[in-house]
């Protein structure tokens, strides 16, 4: 038994990772971090990107693909990857997805998460075809779709849920749009219930990004103030809470009786960027029943190696109280409304310009590489 087995078994958290790789895929590592205890995977573009700038893993297939655009080939390149992966984490979804059904879990696990295009962000239409589209083509029961939680997000994710399929909603930053993702969830599952008669195969996550928090806020207060790197775990109570009572409402458990899983919260962006906080300042305090942490690769390993999960802060009604509560101490020049907002408009920007990179690699690739 590890770590990771322990904070699923004991905590109710589930491990995943935030990165996919093909060559884990190949050389056992994927298989051997499952036996470990990890029990889903992330993707981003970022993530691509930087695995196929630096990597040949992939050399053959761009070669292989011919002379088409470079989003398609990159689009070709992530279903096979979580194709892969997906079969990978078989296991894993079969035995909690038995375990759903007996009422030991109100969730399954086993899932990989492919995005829809970034650039998609601000169009509704185009990001469920989309959803529609890669979820078909990877055709797997455990893939996830990862829509952001833009204003315009907010009915593709019902929309894309309504049709069946898994959605992992990425990129909150505040509580009052992690609000709105619950209700989006709640539409979506209403619209399935009626369009389909059962509801018990739709899974999703509502992605809460935490380190970014921090940096963002602890930029706005003085030097040596004690509220630094406070601002994001608060959140996550705060997160966790609304998590709680909203999934305790008389619509959640309608939807929870006639067959749903729960849309549990997922804790991204994990590691710590400030090196003088605790590496593991996003795992060990946030450990909660009915929720996962989504962790890159050395965030993984140190949780291996040293997790300590008896220090969360979620783990008791006071607790979590007492942890959101420090939202209450921030300066009142310092606007989490502002700072949410413009850690979303970042970060859409990020991964389109991400995206835009990596779209580049594949062009250079397909004309450096000699055809196959």
């Amino acid at each position: 038994m590890t770590k990771l087995n322990d904070l699923y078994d004991d905590y109710g958290q589930s491990p995943w990772i935030d990165n996919i790789r093909l060559d884990w895929v190949h050389d056992g590592t994927l298989e051997r971090l499952v036996r470990e205890g990890a029990r889903g995977v992330t993707s981003n573009p970022s993530i691509f990107a930087k695995t196929l700038a630096t990597s040949s893993a992939y050399d053959e297939m761009v070669a292989g693909c011919g002379d088409i655009d470079p989003e398609r080939v990159f689009e070709k390149l992530a279903v096979n990857d979580v194709r892969l992966v997906c079969d990978v984490l078989g296991g894993v979804h079969t035995t909690s997805t038995a375990d759903f059904a007996a009422g030991r879990r109100r969730y399954a696990d086993g899932f990989c998460s492919l995005e829809v295009s970034p650039r998609l962000a601000r169009d509704t239409v185009a990001t469920v075809a989309a959803a529609k589209r890669l979820a078909g083509e990877v055709g797997r029961d455990n893939v996830m779709i990862k829509i952001p939680a833009t204003k315009e997000g907010l009915p593709a994710i019902t929309e894309v849920l309504a049709a069946g399929i898994n959605v992992n909603v990425t990129l909150i930053f505040s509580l009052e749009r992690y609000g709105e993702v619950i209700t989006a969830w709640m539409e979506g599952l209403e619209t399935a219930l009626v369009r389909r008669g059962h509801i018990n195969a739709i899974a999703s996550v509502a992605s809460f990004f935490v380190s970014r928090v921090d940096v963002a806020v602890d930029a706005l207060l003085p030097e040596g103030d004690p509220r630094r790197g406070s601002t994001a775990n608060a959140q996550v109570a705060g997160a966790y809470e609304l998590y709680r009572r909203r999934m305790a409402s008389e619509r959640a458990q309608q939807l929870i009786e006639a067959g749903a899983q729960v849309q549990r919260p997922l804790w991204a962006s994990t590691s710590t960027k400030n090196p003088s906080y605790a590496d593991l300042l996003y795992v060990d305090t946030i450990v909660a029943d009915e929720t996962v942490n989504t962790m890159p690769d050395a965030t993984l390993a140190a949780t291996l190696d040293h997790g300590d999960f008896a220090k969360s802060v979620l783990r008791t009604d006071d607790g979590i109280r007492s942890e959101a509560a420090k939202l209450d101490e921030l300066p009142a020049d310092v606007s989490l409304e502002q700072v949410s907002a413009k850690l979303e408009v970042d970060g859409v920007a990020a991964f389109a310009s991400a995206y835009d990179e990596l779209l580049v690699t594949i062009e250079k690739k397909m004309h450096e590489l000699p055809p196959t």
